[in-house]
């Protein structure tokens, strides 16, 4: 829900700003949107139906039912060819469309290849991202600096990052920052008295070398992905938008596409086969051969 609501809060300041990129601002007619300079000069015509502020030089831009990016005098920098948009830390563009989700900057140029099932920010502006249920981590540049090799990652401070890596936790806490940033070279922390690595315990029963999962346990596996799919349903809804969160409850439209969306979120998460109801199973088992 935390997730929910600051993707509510950032989309509501997205599509409730004036949109300006140095001295082109963004104007209406007939319902669609145009740039102009600061003389009422137009650049471009009325021919888009959502403008949005990308860095200081472009706009993603919605034309008919595709997404793209116009820089500030006009020009098509990424084609239109994209189904959901989003802007990440004001100067990124999360853009998908049935290949999966791909990063560009404000000039048009591929951060990250669009062939993520997934890209989150982490904290220190870096990108979480996944590939067949496995996670990995890339900078603002796009440079990979944990390849993808996890079962899970999160960051629980910006200090802090667990890993979870072949069914056992790790948490690398850099003690000498207040914001972990991780060098180029991962192997490098070994040596470097910044970082503190330390290896997890999460399950009270590990030390009798077997975990029994009963009848209960699993009931409360499945429902607990009820949660993470009902996020991932929102988060995929509201793409969908544009970033434009108002309009995802001003129309009804996406009503329909809820249960269906919310399904295969759900059966996604379930058959993951690193992190989903029967993983801890599947981790002791690893364990013991």
């Amino acid at each position: 829900m935390k997730k929910f609501i600051s993707v509510l809060i950032s989309l509501i300041v997205l599509s409730s700003s004036v949109f300006a990129a140095g001295e082109v601002t963004v104007y209406s007619d007939s319902g669609k949107f145009g740039l102009q300079d600061e003389n009422n000069n137009i650049i471009t015509k009325p021919v888009y139906k959502k403008l949005i502020r990308l860095g200081d030089n472009s706009f993603i831009a919605l034309k008919g039912s595709r997404y793209g990016i116009v820089s500030k005098d006009g020009t098509i920098l990424v084609n239109f060819k994209y189904s959901h948009a989003a802007r990440l830390l004001g100067k990124y563009a999360k853009f998908k469309n049935g290949k999966g989700f791909g990063l560009y900057d404000e000039y048009g140029n591929v951060i990250i290849p669009q062939e993520q099932d997934t890209i989150d920010l982490l904290f220190g502006g870096m990108f979480l991202v996944s590939k067949d249920y496995k996670y990995g981590v890339r900078d603002k540049d796009g440079k990979i600096l944990i390849d993808y090799v996890c079962d899970d990652i999160y960051m629980p401070k910006p200090n802090i990052m667990r890993a979870k890596y072949n069914g056992e936790w790790y948490e690398l806490e850099q003690v000498s920052a207040e914001t972990l940033t991780l060098p180029d070279d991962i192997k490098k922390l070994k040596e470097d008295k910044s970082f503190k690595i330390t290896k997890l315990v999460t399950s009270p029963g590990a030390a009798s070398k077997y975990s029994i999962v009963t009848a209960t346990d699993y009931t409360l596996k499945v429902f607990s992905s009820i949660s993470p799919a009902y996020e991932a349903t929102i988060d995929e809804l509201m793409l969908s938008q544009g970033a434009e969160a108002i309009s995802i409850f001003m129309k009804i439209g996406w009503l329909p596409k809820f249960p269906i969306v919310y399904a295969k979120n759900y059966y996604k998460i379930l058959r993951n086969p690193d992190n989903g109801p029967l993983s801890n199973v599947k981790d002791s088992i690893k364990q013991e051969l």
